[in-house]
C-alpha cells in the first residue's frame, strides 16, 4: 500500500480559534444526522448517509485552536468490496497561523489510491473541507447533508463532485 494520504489545505482570514470551533461543529459543514458529540477529547460521534455510508469517530487528540485528530472506530461503506475501507484510519485538522489569519490542513492519514473508495471520498471531502467547511468558517453558514421536509437526509443541491474549487494535493506524509 502507498502512503500517499488525501491531504488539502484552505486558507482563511479567520483566526485559529474560529477556525477550530467550525472544524469541531461537524453538524454545521459535514451532516446534521450526527449522532454524539463532536468538540472534546474523548466525544463519539456516528456519521450517516443513507444506506451509502456509516462510519464511527472517536475525538483522538483536541488541542483547541492548533488540531483535532479523529480516529475511525468503524465504517460501512456499500460501494466497496471492502465495506470497512476507513476503519483505523485517522482524519487531522491542523490549525496554523498565518500572516493573513489561518490555514486548515486536512489530512485523512490512510485514505489513499489504492483504495476502491479515493476517488469518490477525495472528491467528497474536497467538497466537505473546501467548500462546506470554508464556507461555515467564512461566513457562519455552511453546506452539510440536511434534512428535508419529511425528515430524509440529503447532500446539500449546491454539490459539484465532478470540479471542486478547493486547493489540494495527494502528499506524502512527513
Amino acid at each position: 500500500m502507498s502512503q500517499e494520504d488525501f491531504s488539502t489545505t484552505i486558507p482563511v482570514s479567520q483566526t485559529p480559534e474560529e477556525v477550530f470551533a467550525a472544524v469541531t461543529n461537524v453538524r454545521g459543514w459535514w451532516s446534521e444526522d450526527i449522532d454524539g458529540g463532536t468538540a472534546e477529547l474523548g466525544d463519539e460521534f456516528t456519521y450517516r448517509y443513507f444506506d451509502d455510508h456509516r462510519c464511527t469517530i472517536k475525538l483522538t487528540e483536541v488541542v483547541p485552536g492548533e488540531r483535532v485528530v479523529w480516529r475511525v472506530l468503524d465504517n460501512y461503506f456499500s460501494f466497496t468490496e471492502d465495506r470497512s475501507e476507513w476503519t483505523g484510519t485517522d482524519i487531522v485538522f491542523e490549525i496554523s497561523k498565518t500572516d493573513a489569519g489561518t490555514e486548515l490542513r486536512f489530512t485523512h492519514l490512510g485514505l489513499v489510491p489504492e483504495y476502491e473508495c479515493f476517488a469518490v471520498c477525495s472528491k467528497s471531502w474536497g467538497f466537505y473541507i473546501g467548500v462546506s467547511l470554508r464556507e461555515l468558517i467564512t461566513t457562519g453558514v455552511g453546506r452539510p447533508n440536511t434534512k428535508a421536509a419529511g425528515g430524509e437526509f440529503y447532500r446539500a443541491p449546491a454539490v459539484a463532485m465532478i470540479s471542486v474549487p478547493v486547493v489540494g494535493e495527494a502528499s506524502r506524509p512527513a
